[in-house]
């Protein structure tokens, strides 16, 4: 039987960094964290799991994979890491700065790295839907509404702007609606419209726990590969 999945958690005391603990907790035959890392964690262990200040990154023990969900400005540190151990990155941070997107070019050239805005694996076929729907129809409007919960910050949302991004390959110009209320995990719709005539293309997530779900699909699949930069629709 193979040995665990070594995983490094970046922004383990945000939403996803709990899912993924409890998921991988739930799992210890084929995941195993070696460190969860947050800004300031209150305790060095939690349910046997080892428990690192963002600040105290390089110590962490060695990993196969790590899987980041962090904020823009905590992120240059752990691709540095990963770039520096040869290990795998799986990163759903949002809102990077080209700066951060030419520096994970520049680290696909030597370790395998998956960045997503959505790891729910429907909407990796979602957006292939899309692209191909955007292609087949010319000329029709294509729009794109999300709704996530009112905590959000960004608008459009990171996967309403990779939906769009496939739109755009397809041929068509996509417009956004964003709505911003209550504890909506998140859904997405994009709508082509032609004369006399309409198609939805919808996702919509019942708990985050999908999210967490992909991300441990990913890490899974990017383990071992060789170096560059992949979809999450080359792991499924």
């Amino acid at each position: 039987m193979d040995a665990p999945l070594r995983l490094l958690v970046h922004g383990a005391s945000g939403r996803m960094g709990q899912a993924l603990l409890r998921l991988c907790a739930e799992e210890p035959s084929r995941f195993t964290v070696v460190a969860a890392v947050s800004r300031r964690p209150a305790q060095r262990v939690v349910d046997g799991v080892p428990q690192f200040a963002a600040s105290e990154l390089q110590g962490a023990p060695a990993f196969d994979v790590a899987i980041d969900f962090s904020l823009p400005v905590a992120f240059d540190p752990i691709l540095a890491l990963c770039v520096g151990r040869k290990a795998a990155l799986v990163s759903g941070t949002t809102g990077l700065e080209p700066t951060q997107r030419a520096a994970l070019d520049e680290a696909a050239r030597s370790i395998p790295l998956i960045q997503a805005s959505n790891f729910s694996l429907g909407v990796a076929v979602l957006s292939d839907l899309v692209e191909r729907a955007a292609r087949a129809l010319p000329g029709w409007d294509c729009d794109i509404v999300e709704a996530h919960h009112a905590r959000k910050v960004d608008a459009p949302s990171g996967t309403a702007l990779t939906l769009g991004a496939a739109a755009g390959q397809g041929g068509a110009e996509p417009r956004y609606a964003s709505l911003r209320a209550g504890d909506i995990v998140g859904e997405h719709m994009v709508q082509f419209t032609g004369a006399g005539e309409r198609l939805e293309l919808a996702h919509r997530a019942g708990n985050r726990d999908i999210f967490a779900r992909g991300a441990l699909h990913a890490a899974s699949r990017l383990a071992g590969r060789d170096p560059g930069q992949y979809r999450l629709a080359d792991l499924l």
